[in-house]
């Protein structure tokens, strides 16, 4: 589908922006995004969900595309258990819902209680010789302990990832997948490492130099998923959204497009091994239109390094450091390359002896359009890498 006009597109992320502002985060991922990210790791390994616990841990059970998805699919991927939670006061949760326990004695409150759903097998209910989504409603139907209300606590309402029940549900997981808050993204994230958990999450493509995420980037203990993160991607909105970019024939949903939404994880796949070509300097200098009529590569002048505006240009034959675009991510391979530091972040560059430099350097952001003047360059809004050692023997991660 073709992308809305630039105005469109950009009055659309504004008010996605704000929605986070506000702490509306109510999103909801296309099924068949789910479905083309996940099958890219069973490409890889055919069972990296076989014998897991799968929790989704941001997802109404009866609207999540991600519990659908692996209802359906539960037998093929081998799951052992999965794991759907929605949370209390979700303005889309629960209009699907199939049980009126969690609506009864709501009175004048529309919007259902909190409810955590758990399969640990799903057969042909319905006896019509196939296994679907249809059987597994029909199994939630039949079975009330499949299904079990969320009252949180004082702190936090049921169903919030952060309640002593979703923690609790969390510990027995093997892997998390679901598209959490924007909004409280480093909390989210920073419970997964500090529980341990394999995850595939969508995350926005700004939270890339966070002081919580980088490092986990840095240390190879994060990175980007499967699909192309420049594309962006597509969401069901609540229906009272007055920004979005069309209407799904088939649903009859308001869809939005958020341009910075891209997949996190640290699921191994394929393409993070997926060494990148690239030129020599010469060739770079004599055929790349970014380095047109140059003679060199320009060098930052308060840290040794070059500057490479797009990964298109990194030069094979260069063993020194180099800034490039957090676009680079989507082509990195931690055999060939390593990450040294986000330039962002000055406690960084500090530490690598990097002095800063005043507004001469970083108030024209010009025609480069990388927050420097385009007369001198200064490290900043990139991030430095240098190739691995050609001698180090290239092993898996």
């Amino acid at each position: 589908m073709a992308a809305p006009p630039k105005s469109k597109s950009k009055s659309l992320n504004q008010g996605l922006g704000s929605a986070k502002a506000a702490k509306k985060d109510e999103f909801y991922t296309q099924y068949v995004d789910i479905q083309k990210e996940v099958e890219a790791y069973l490409e890889f390994n055919p069972k990296t969900f076989r014998g897991k616990v799968v929790y989704c841990n941001c997802d109404d059970p009866f609207e999540s595309n991600f519990f659908k998805y692996f209802a359906a699919n539960f037998n093929k991927l081998g799951l052992k258990k999965l794991i759907s939670t929605s949370y209390d006061g979700s303005s889309i949760a629960g209009k699907g819902t199939l049980f009126e326990e969690y609506t009864a004695g709501n009175g004048k409150r529309a919007r259902p209680k909190a409810v955590a759903v758990t399969l640990d097998h799903v057969k042909d209910e319905n006896g019509d010789g196939a296994v679907d989504i249809e059987d597994v409603k029909l199994f939630l139907k039949r079975n009330k302990a499949a299904r079990v209300a969320l009252k949180g606590n004082d702190q936090y309402a049921g169903g919030d990832f952060r309640s002593p029940e979703c923690i609790a549900l969390l510990k027995e997981a093997d892997i998390v997948l679901t598209n959490p808050p924007f909004s409280i993204y480093r909390d989210y994230v920073s419970q997964l490492v500090e529980h341990g958990k394999k995850f595939l999450i969508i995350g926005n493509t700004n939270s890339i130099t966070y002081k919580e995420i980088f490092p986990l980037i840095k240390d190879n203990k994060l990175w980007l998923g499967c699909t192309n993160f420049n594309v962006g991607m597509f969401f069901e909105v609540p229906d009272d959204w007055e920004k979005y970019h069309h209407i799904d024939k088939a649903t009859g949903k308001k869809i939005a497009r958020v341009s910075t939404a891209c997949w996190f994880t640290n699921l191994d796949h394929g393409r993070r091994h997926q060494p990148l070509k690239c030129m020599t300097m010469a060739e770079n200098l004599k055929f790349s239109k970014n380095l047109k009529g140059k003679k060199a590569y320009e060098k930052y002048e308060n840290y040794d390094a070059i500057e490479v505006g797009t990964y298109k240009d990194i030069p094979s034959d260069y063993d020194g450091v180099m800034g490039v675009p957090i676009t680079f991510l989507d082509k990195y391979d931690p055999e060939q390359f390593e990450i040294i530091a986000n330039g962002d972040d000055r406690d960084e560059m500090e530490a690598l002896g990097v002095p800063p430099l005043g507004p001469e350097y970083v108030g024209n952001v010009g025609r480069r359009k990388v927050g420097v003047a385009s007369t001198k360059k200064a490290a900043f809004k990139r991030i430095f890498i240098r190739h691995r050692s050609r001698s180090t023997k290239r092993t898996k991660k």
